[in-house]
Protein backbone atom coordinates (compact mmCIF):
# COMPACT_ATOMS: atom_id res chain seq x y z
CA UNK A 1 0.00 0.00 0.00
CA UNK A 2 2.75 2.44 1.02
CA UNK A 3 4.56 1.97 -2.30
CA UNK A 4 1.54 3.45 -4.13
CA UNK A 5 1.11 6.41 -1.74
CA UNK A 6 3.53 8.71 -3.64
CA UNK A 7 1.43 8.28 -6.78
CA UNK A 8 -1.72 9.31 -4.91
CA UNK A 9 0.07 12.32 -3.42
CA UNK A 10 1.37 13.31 -6.86
CA UNK A 11 -2.16 13.05 -8.22
CA UNK A 12 -3.44 15.53 -5.62
CA UNK A 13 -0.49 17.90 -6.16
CA UNK A 14 -0.81 17.81 -9.93
CA UNK A 15 -4.56 18.38 -9.76
CA UNK A 16 -3.96 21.51 -7.66
CA UNK A 17 -1.25 22.79 -10.04
CA UNK A 18 -3.44 22.07 -13.06
CA UNK A 19 -6.35 23.87 -11.41
CA UNK A 20 -4.09 26.86 -10.81
CA UNK A 21 -3.11 27.15 -14.48
CA UNK A 22 -6.72 26.71 -15.65
CA UNK A 23 -8.06 29.25 -13.15
CA UNK A 24 -5.30 31.76 -13.96
CA UNK A 25 -5.89 31.41 -17.70
CA UNK A 26 -9.60 32.15 -17.49
CA UNK A 27 -9.14 34.84 -14.81
CA UNK A 28 -6.76 36.87 -16.98
CA UNK A 29 -9.19 36.70 -19.90
CA UNK A 30 -12.39 37.27 -17.89
CA UNK A 31 -11.24 40.07 -15.55
CA UNK A 32 -12.33 43.59 -16.43
CA UNK A 33 -9.59 46.13 -16.88
CA UNK A 34 -11.86 48.86 -15.47
CA UNK A 35 -11.93 47.06 -12.10
CA UNK A 36 -8.20 46.33 -12.00
CA UNK A 37 -6.86 49.75 -13.04
CA UNK A 38 -8.17 51.72 -9.99
CA UNK A 39 -6.46 49.24 -7.65
CA UNK A 40 -3.23 49.48 -9.64
CA UNK A 41 -3.34 53.28 -9.52
CA UNK A 42 -3.90 53.07 -5.76
CA UNK A 43 -0.56 51.25 -5.45
CA UNK A 44 -1.60 47.60 -5.27
CA UNK A 45 1.32 45.46 -6.47
CA UNK A 46 -0.97 42.52 -7.19
CA UNK A 47 -3.19 44.74 -9.34
CA UNK A 48 -0.20 46.17 -11.21
CA UNK A 49 1.09 42.68 -11.97
CA UNK A 50 -2.41 41.55 -12.98
CA UNK A 51 -2.68 44.52 -15.32
CA UNK A 52 0.63 43.54 -16.92
CA UNK A 53 -0.67 40.00 -17.35
CA UNK A 54 -3.82 41.30 -19.05
CA UNK A 55 -1.71 43.42 -21.40
CA UNK A 56 0.34 40.31 -22.33
CA UNK A 57 -2.56 37.88 -22.55
CA UNK A 58 -1.02 35.68 -25.25
CA UNK A 59 2.07 35.08 -23.11
CA UNK A 60 -0.14 34.18 -20.17
CA UNK A 61 -2.13 31.80 -22.35
CA UNK A 62 1.07 30.16 -23.55
CA UNK A 63 2.26 29.75 -19.95
CA UNK A 64 -1.07 28.31 -18.85
CA UNK A 65 -1.31 25.90 -21.76
CA UNK A 66 2.23 24.68 -21.17
CA UNK A 67 1.49 24.13 -17.49
CA UNK A 68 -1.82 22.37 -18.20
CA UNK A 69 -0.22 20.08 -20.80
CA UNK A 70 2.68 19.10 -18.52
CA UNK A 71 0.34 18.44 -15.59
CA UNK A 72 -2.02 16.35 -17.72
CA UNK A 73 0.83 14.17 -19.01
CA UNK A 74 2.29 13.69 -15.54
CA UNK A 75 -1.10 12.77 -14.09
CA UNK A 76 -1.54 10.03 -16.65
CA UNK A 77 2.04 8.76 -16.40
CA UNK A 78 2.52 8.93 -12.62
CA UNK A 79 -0.85 8.75 -10.92
CA UNK A 80 -2.77 6.39 -13.18
CA UNK A 81 -0.30 3.47 -12.79
CA UNK A 82 -0.37 3.85 -8.99
CA UNK A 83 -4.17 3.69 -8.87
CA UNK A 84 -4.16 0.93 -11.46
CA UNK A 85 -1.90 -1.33 -9.36
CA UNK A 86 -3.71 -0.36 -6.16
CA UNK A 87 -7.01 -1.56 -7.63
CA UNK A 88 -5.47 -4.84 -8.71
CA UNK A 89 -5.02 -5.88 -5.05
CA UNK A 90 -8.74 -6.26 -4.17
CA UNK A 91 -9.64 -7.41 -7.68
CA UNK A 92 -7.13 -10.24 -7.40
CA UNK A 93 -9.36 -11.88 -4.75
CA UNK A 94 -12.25 -12.09 -7.23
CA UNK A 95 -12.90 -14.96 -9.61
CA UNK A 96 -11.69 -12.80 -12.51
CA UNK A 97 -8.67 -13.95 -14.47
CA UNK A 98 -5.41 -12.00 -14.13
CA UNK A 99 -5.83 -10.58 -17.64
CA UNK A 100 -9.38 -9.41 -16.83
CA UNK A 101 -8.24 -7.93 -13.52
CA UNK A 102 -5.58 -5.91 -15.35
CA UNK A 103 -8.08 -4.60 -17.89
CA UNK A 104 -10.75 -3.76 -15.28
CA UNK A 105 -8.21 -2.04 -13.03
CA UNK A 106 -6.89 0.00 -15.97
CA UNK A 107 -10.37 1.10 -17.09
CA UNK A 108 -11.48 2.06 -13.57
CA UNK A 109 -8.20 3.89 -12.87
CA UNK A 110 -8.37 5.76 -16.16
CA UNK A 111 -12.00 6.72 -15.57
CA UNK A 112 -11.29 7.88 -12.01
CA UNK A 113 -8.24 9.94 -13.00
CA UNK A 114 -10.13 11.45 -15.94
CA UNK A 115 -13.07 12.35 -13.68
CA UNK A 116 -10.83 14.01 -11.07
CA UNK A 117 -8.85 15.82 -13.76
CA UNK A 118 -11.88 17.17 -15.64
CA UNK A 119 -13.94 18.14 -12.58
CA UNK A 120 -11.38 19.35 -10.05
CA UNK A 121 -8.53 20.20 -12.40
CA UNK A 122 -10.58 21.94 -15.13
CA UNK A 123 -14.23 22.72 -14.50
CA UNK A 124 -14.15 23.85 -10.86
CA UNK A 125 -11.29 26.39 -11.28
CA UNK A 126 -12.74 27.60 -14.59
CA UNK A 127 -16.16 28.23 -13.04
CA UNK A 128 -14.59 30.01 -10.06
CA UNK A 129 -12.69 32.33 -12.39
CA UNK A 130 -15.87 33.06 -14.33
CA UNK A 131 -17.84 33.73 -11.14
CA UNK A 132 -15.32 36.03 -9.42
CA UNK A 133 -12.93 37.10 -12.22
CA UNK A 134 -11.48 40.15 -10.46
CA UNK A 135 -10.63 38.35 -7.22
CA UNK A 136 -9.33 35.31 -9.10
CA UNK A 137 -7.13 37.46 -11.33
CA UNK A 138 -5.62 39.37 -8.40
CA UNK A 139 -4.77 36.08 -6.66
CA UNK A 140 -3.70 33.91 -9.61
CA UNK A 141 -2.17 36.35 -12.11
CA UNK A 142 0.94 37.32 -10.05
CA UNK A 143 2.19 33.72 -9.61
CA UNK A 144 1.37 33.03 -13.28
CA UNK A 145 3.54 36.00 -14.28
CA UNK A 146 6.30 34.62 -12.03
CA UNK A 147 6.14 31.25 -13.81
CA UNK A 148 6.13 32.99 -17.21
CA UNK A 149 9.27 34.94 -16.33
CA UNK A 150 10.96 31.86 -14.88
CA UNK A 151 10.47 29.94 -18.13
CA UNK A 152 10.68 33.02 -20.34
CA UNK A 153 12.82 31.52 -23.15
CA UNK A 154 10.48 28.55 -23.58
CA UNK A 155 7.27 30.64 -23.29
CA UNK A 156 8.46 33.34 -25.68
CA UNK A 157 9.61 30.74 -28.19
CA UNK A 158 6.28 28.90 -28.14
CA UNK A 159 4.34 32.17 -28.35
CA UNK A 160 6.52 33.39 -31.21
CA UNK A 161 5.98 30.18 -33.17
CA UNK A 162 2.21 30.40 -32.62
CA UNK A 163 2.13 34.05 -33.74
CA UNK A 164 4.22 33.19 -36.78
CA UNK A 165 1.74 30.51 -37.80
CA UNK A 166 -1.09 33.03 -37.40
CA UNK A 167 0.69 35.49 -39.69
CA UNK A 168 1.03 32.79 -42.33
CA UNK A 169 -2.77 32.72 -42.41
CA UNK A 170 -2.85 36.56 -42.49
CA UNK A 171 -4.21 36.81 -38.97
CA UNK A 172 -2.74 39.61 -36.85
CA UNK A 173 -1.98 38.31 -33.34
CA UNK A 174 -2.93 40.46 -30.35
CA UNK A 175 -1.24 40.64 -26.98
CA UNK A 176 -4.22 42.06 -25.10
CA UNK A 177 -7.83 40.98 -24.99
CA UNK A 178 -10.14 43.58 -26.52
CA UNK A 179 -11.62 45.79 -23.77
CA UNK A 180 -13.47 48.26 -25.98
CA UNK A 181 -17.02 48.03 -27.26
CA UNK A 182 -18.80 49.13 -30.40
CA UNK A 183 -21.95 51.23 -30.28
CA UNK A 184 -24.15 48.19 -30.92
CA UNK A 185 -22.39 46.28 -28.14
CA UNK A 186 -22.93 49.17 -25.70
CA UNK A 187 -26.62 49.24 -26.62
CA UNK A 188 -26.85 45.50 -26.00
CA UNK A 189 -25.07 45.86 -22.64
CA UNK A 190 -27.48 48.61 -21.55
CA UNK A 191 -30.53 46.59 -22.65
CA UNK A 192 -29.30 43.39 -20.98
CA UNK A 193 -28.32 45.18 -17.75
CA UNK A 194 -31.73 46.84 -17.62
CA UNK A 195 -33.51 43.51 -18.10
CA UNK A 196 -31.41 41.90 -15.35
CA UNK A 197 -32.24 44.73 -12.95
CA UNK A 198 -28.64 45.84 -12.36
CA UNK A 199 -29.16 49.10 -14.26
CA UNK A 200 -32.11 51.47 -13.85
CA UNK A 201 -32.66 53.89 -16.73
CA UNK A 202 -35.91 55.43 -15.53
CA UNK A 203 -35.51 58.62 -17.56
CA UNK A 204 -34.37 56.76 -20.66
CA UNK A 205 -31.25 58.93 -20.87
CA UNK A 206 -28.84 56.04 -21.48
CA UNK A 207 -31.02 54.62 -24.23
CA UNK A 208 -31.38 58.09 -25.73
CA UNK A 209 -27.61 58.58 -25.78
CA UNK A 210 -27.14 55.33 -27.70
CA UNK A 211 -29.90 56.18 -30.16
CA UNK A 212 -28.62 59.76 -30.46
CA UNK A 213 -25.38 58.62 -32.07
CA UNK A 214 -27.33 56.74 -34.75
CA UNK A 215 -29.52 59.70 -35.80
CA UNK A 216 -28.85 62.26 -38.50
CA UNK A 217 -29.75 65.90 -38.94
CA UNK A 218 -32.58 64.91 -41.28
CA UNK A 219 -34.26 63.00 -38.44
CA UNK A 220 -34.89 66.16 -36.38
CA UNK A 221 -34.89 68.81 -39.11
CA UNK A 222 -37.82 71.28 -39.23
CA UNK A 223 -38.95 72.15 -42.81
CA UNK A 224 -39.08 75.83 -43.69
CA UNK A 225 -42.82 75.60 -44.30
CA UNK A 226 -43.44 74.63 -40.65
CA UNK A 227 -41.63 77.66 -39.25
CA UNK A 228 -42.72 81.12 -38.22
CA UNK A 229 -40.33 83.24 -40.28
CA UNK A 230 -39.86 86.99 -40.43
CA UNK A 231 -38.36 89.26 -43.04
CA UNK A 232 -34.73 90.31 -42.75
CA UNK A 233 -36.06 93.91 -42.53
CA UNK A 234 -38.19 93.13 -39.47
CA UNK A 235 -38.62 95.81 -36.81
CA UNK A 236 -38.57 95.38 -33.02
CA UNK A 237 -42.29 96.23 -33.02
CA UNK A 238 -43.00 93.36 -35.40
CA UNK A 239 -40.91 90.99 -33.28
CA UNK A 240 -42.92 92.02 -30.21
CA UNK A 241 -46.12 91.32 -32.10
CA UNK A 242 -44.77 87.87 -33.17
CA UNK A 243 -43.88 87.04 -29.57
CA UNK A 244 -47.35 88.05 -28.42
CA UNK A 245 -48.95 85.90 -31.13
CA UNK A 246 -46.70 82.80 -31.15
CA UNK A 247 -44.65 83.02 -27.98
CA UNK A 248 -41.36 81.81 -29.46
CA UNK A 249 -38.12 83.34 -28.21
CA UNK A 250 -36.18 82.95 -31.49
CA UNK A 251 -37.27 83.80 -35.03
CA UNK A 252 -35.72 82.88 -38.34
CA UNK A 253 -35.10 85.75 -40.76
CA UNK A 254 -35.31 85.26 -44.51
CA UNK A 255 -34.42 87.29 -47.59
CA UNK A 256 -35.86 86.22 -50.96
CA UNK A 257 -37.06 83.00 -49.34
CA UNK A 258 -33.61 81.99 -48.04
CA UNK A 259 -32.69 82.02 -44.33
CA UNK A 260 -29.95 84.51 -43.61
CA UNK A 261 -29.96 84.77 -39.81
CA UNK A 262 -32.12 84.72 -36.71
CA UNK A 263 -33.02 86.95 -33.78
CA UNK A 264 -33.60 86.28 -30.11
CA UNK A 265 -36.09 88.53 -28.35
CA UNK A 266 -33.37 89.80 -25.99
CA UNK A 267 -31.47 91.11 -29.04
CA UNK A 268 -34.06 93.88 -29.52
CA UNK A 269 -35.43 94.50 -26.03
CA UNK A 270 -33.31 97.63 -25.54
CA UNK A 271 -34.40 99.28 -28.81
CA UNK A 272 -36.83 102.14 -28.27
CA UNK A 273 -37.98 105.36 -29.83
CA UNK A 274 -37.34 105.60 -33.57
CA UNK A 275 -35.29 102.39 -33.45
CA UNK A 276 -38.42 100.53 -32.26
CA UNK A 277 -40.13 101.00 -35.63
CA UNK A 278 -36.99 100.82 -37.80
CA UNK A 279 -35.40 97.69 -39.20
CA UNK A 280 -33.26 95.79 -36.71
CA UNK A 281 -29.58 96.69 -37.27
CA UNK A 282 -27.74 94.02 -39.26
CA UNK A 283 -25.07 93.71 -36.58
CA UNK A 284 -27.71 92.41 -34.16
CA UNK A 285 -28.80 89.57 -36.43
CA UNK A 286 -27.25 86.28 -35.33
CA UNK A 287 -25.41 84.13 -37.83
CA UNK A 288 -26.84 80.78 -38.88
CA UNK A 289 -24.60 77.73 -38.79
CA UNK A 290 -24.81 75.37 -41.76
CA UNK A 291 -24.94 71.57 -41.55
CA UNK A 292 -25.55 68.85 -44.09
CA UNK A 293 -28.79 66.90 -43.95
CA UNK A 294 -27.00 63.53 -43.78
CA UNK A 295 -24.60 64.59 -41.00
CA UNK A 296 -24.75 62.81 -37.65
CA UNK A 297 -26.40 64.71 -34.83
CA UNK A 298 -23.24 64.84 -32.71
CA UNK A 299 -21.40 66.48 -35.62
CA UNK A 300 -24.16 69.06 -36.00
CA UNK A 301 -24.09 69.71 -32.26
CA UNK A 302 -20.33 70.28 -32.36
CA UNK A 303 -20.70 72.69 -35.30
CA UNK A 304 -23.38 74.72 -33.53
CA UNK A 305 -21.44 74.83 -30.28
CA UNK A 306 -18.30 76.08 -32.02
CA UNK A 307 -20.23 78.95 -33.59
CA UNK A 308 -22.42 79.63 -30.56
CA UNK A 309 -25.50 79.23 -32.78
CA UNK A 310 -28.94 78.09 -31.56
CA UNK A 311 -30.20 77.45 -35.10
CA UNK A 312 -28.48 75.88 -38.10
CA UNK A 313 -29.49 75.85 -41.73
CA UNK A 314 -29.83 72.33 -43.19
CA UNK A 315 -28.33 71.81 -46.65
CA UNK A 316 -28.97 68.99 -49.11
CA UNK A 317 -26.46 67.43 -51.52
CA UNK A 318 -26.83 70.35 -53.96
CA UNK A 319 -26.28 73.03 -51.31
CA UNK A 320 -29.94 74.06 -51.19
CA UNK A 321 -31.69 74.79 -47.91
CA UNK A 322 -34.26 72.16 -46.90
CA UNK A 323 -35.01 73.41 -43.39
CA UNK A 324 -33.38 74.27 -40.10
CA UNK A 325 -32.38 72.44 -36.96
CA UNK A 326 -32.75 73.91 -33.47
CA UNK A 327 -30.27 73.33 -30.67
CA UNK A 328 -33.11 72.47 -28.31
CA UNK A 329 -34.30 69.75 -30.69
CA UNK A 330 -30.87 68.13 -30.52
CA UNK A 331 -30.85 68.39 -26.72
CA UNK A 332 -34.33 66.84 -26.60
CA UNK A 333 -32.92 63.70 -28.23
CA UNK A 334 -30.78 63.28 -25.12
CA UNK A 335 -32.88 64.53 -22.21
CA UNK A 336 -36.45 64.52 -23.48
CA UNK A 337 -38.90 67.34 -24.11
CA UNK A 338 -37.52 70.87 -23.65
CA UNK A 339 -40.21 73.55 -23.51
CA UNK A 340 -39.51 77.14 -24.58
CA UNK A 341 -40.55 79.24 -21.58
CA UNK A 342 -42.22 81.84 -23.83
CA UNK A 343 -44.12 79.40 -26.08
CA UNK A 344 -47.90 79.76 -26.12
Amino acid sequence: MSEYLPGIIWLLVLLVVNAFFVGAEFAVISARRSQIEPRAQAGSRAAQTTLWAMEHATLMLATSQLGITVCSLLILNVSEPAIHHLLEIPLAHTPLSPETVTVVAFVVALGLVTFLHVVFGEMVPKNISFSVPTAAALILAPPLVFVARMFKPVIWSLNGIANGILRLFRVTPKDEANSTYSLDEVATIVAQSTREGVLVDGSGTLTAVVEFTAKTVGDVEVPLGDLVVLSSTVTPAQIQQAVAEHGYSRYLLTANGEPNGYLHIKDVMDLAGSAYTAAVPAKRVRRLAAVRRDSELEDALATMRRGGSHIARVLDDTGGTTGVIFLEDIVEELVGEVQDATTR
